[in-house]
């Protein structure tokens, strides 16, 4: 049986990325570092991406007459179209090659960069937003195909997963800051042109480094199963995020999750039964690490919310921070789980996925009973920086471990699809997490509660971990 471990999952060969990354990697033409880079390049755009436009959306509700209900579309518009593409994405990687799905990718997002950039009108601009998140889509799973079928040797795969998380982290933690500075000192269209000449190297870098990838193979679509997933995903998101001015039982939530779990039910069945290549082949859950993995990453997009998202809002809310000191406040959290991801690239190859599974719940379980006890009279070094610290840890531990576990034990053709999985069940959790926590927060702000079912996903987490086996391998090295 093959292991669903990647400290076990292959072993060191002639053509594969060593630990430094300064060979050739796996069945690329590129060198290994080139590759990893462009990999990482990736992904910090699409999750800069995420927030960046945050920042700057005043200014572009002044300059493009926005209504208050359209400007969300800014923001909601990428965040759909990103999740629902991304199994879409992911297989059309496994079958036409990661090189031309990543390149594809790449021109659609920076296009739509451009598009939005120079837009006249919130259409437009809503349109480009769209557009920029189906990019994103194909451009995030098949990132993950590279790595995964670059990096074979299970030290160097750890650490480019570390060095992969390590960017989305980065990006996620520089869009703040980055829309701050490049509104105030440029424009708000500078927001979305700035991906346009880094787009275009990326391009170029693509072309090169990828020119010997994995050219797929001759496979029709499953179109039946690509229409229902992704409409299924799309529907399902929609619905969650309009939980933000709804109830849950009301129409326009109510209304899109059900047509979304009823789509995603046909999807199940069309793979299981009337698929003659399925998009998403059912026998991967049969690898426990693609199964457990994908379990866990969909419960840690809760967790992410309820660090990142929450903890802002109880700096500036409870304890009176601006905008940007409350970024800055979370600033040494963030280096922390930097630090730590890397850290947790160089164990995992000899612990195995569940230790530093198990360690990372712990520390959320730690961390979010401390935040819970927080007040405006805790102060922010006690009641939120140690805490914090603490929560980082465990993110630092577990994220790039969840990662590699969800897609590790495949064969190569499915490498696309199981990236575009991951990076679904991530997206997914993190927005039906949002809306499950504001809900439990409630208007009158009860952030302990946040904390308490961050907590408890914390717990949830460590039960399926526990699913996983454990393995030791000695360092190859």
């Amino acid at each position: 049986m093959t292991s669903t471990d990647p400290a076990t999952h292959s072993q060191r060969g002639p053509g594969s990325a060593d630990s430094r990354f300064g060979s050739q990697s796996g069945s690329q033409s590129g060198p290994a570092w080139m590759v990893l880079a462009l990999a990482c390049a990736c992904q910090f755009m699409v999750i800069l991406d995420s927030s960046i436009v945050n920042v700057a959306l005043p200014t572009v509700r002044g300059d493009l007459g926005f209504t208050s209900t359209g400007l969300a579309w800014v923001v909601n518009g990428y965040l759909l179209t990103f999740a629902g593409f991304m199994l879409l994405g992911g297989r059309a990687a496994d079958l036409f090659g990661p090189r031309r799905i990543l390149t594809a990718g790449l021109v659609v997002f920076s296009a739509a960069s451009l598009a939005g950039g120079l837009a006249t009108a919130p259409q437009i601009l809503v349109a480009a937003r769209v557009a920029q998140g189906v990019g994103a889509a194909l451009m995030a799973p098949a990132t993950l195909a590279v790595i995964t079928t670059s990096f074979t040797e299970p030290h160097a795969r750890a650490r480019a997963f570390g060095a992969w998380s390590a960017a989305g982290g980065v990006g996620g933690m520089a869009g703040a800051l980055a829309g701050g500075a490049i509104t105030t000192g440029l424009s708000w269209r500078w927001v979305f042109l700035i991906n346009v000449p880094i787009g275009a190297v990326l391009i170029g870098t693509a072309l090169t480094a990828l020119a010997g990838a994995r050219p797929g193979r001759r496979e029709p679509l499953d179109l039946a199963g690509a229409i229902t997933g992704t409409a299924g995903l799309a529907a399902l998101v929609y619905g969650v995020m309009q939980t933000a001015d709804h109830g849950w039982s009301s129409l326009p939530v109510a209304g899109p999750v059900v047509a979304g779990l009823l789509l995603l039910g046909v999807f199940v069945a069309v793979q299981a039964r009337f698929a003659a290549r399925p998009m998403m082949p059912l026998r991967l859950f049969r690898v426990r690490g693609v199964a457990a993995g994908n379990g866990m990453l969909l419960l840690f997009g809760g967790i992410t919310i309820a660090m990142w998202y929450f903890t802002s809002l109880f700096l500036q809310g409870v304890l009176g921070f601006s905008a940007l000191q409350a970024g800055l406040g979370q600033t040494p959290a963030a280096v922390v789980f930097l630090v730590v991801a890397r850290w947790a690239a160089v164990l995992l190859p000899r612990t195995g996925v569940r230790p530093l599974v198990l360690a990372g719940s712990a520390c959320f379980l730690a961390g979010f009973g401390w935040l819970a006890q927080a007040s405006a009279g805790s102060g922010y070094a006690v009641g939120v920086l140690g805490p914090t610290l603490l929560v980082a840890l465990g993110i630092g531990l577990t994220f790039p471990t969840l990662m590699a576990a969800a897609t590790a034990g495949v064969p190569e053709g499915d490498a696309g699809i199981v990236g575009g999985l991951a990076s679904t069940a991530g997206q997914v959790g993190g927005s039906i997490g949002l809306a499950v926590l504001a809900t439990a927060a409630g208007p009158a702000s009860h952030y302990d509660r946040v904390f308490l079912i961050a907590a408890g996903l914390g717990l949830a987490i460590a039960a399926v971990g526990v699913l996983l086996p454990r393995h030791r391998t000695a360092d190859p090295g």
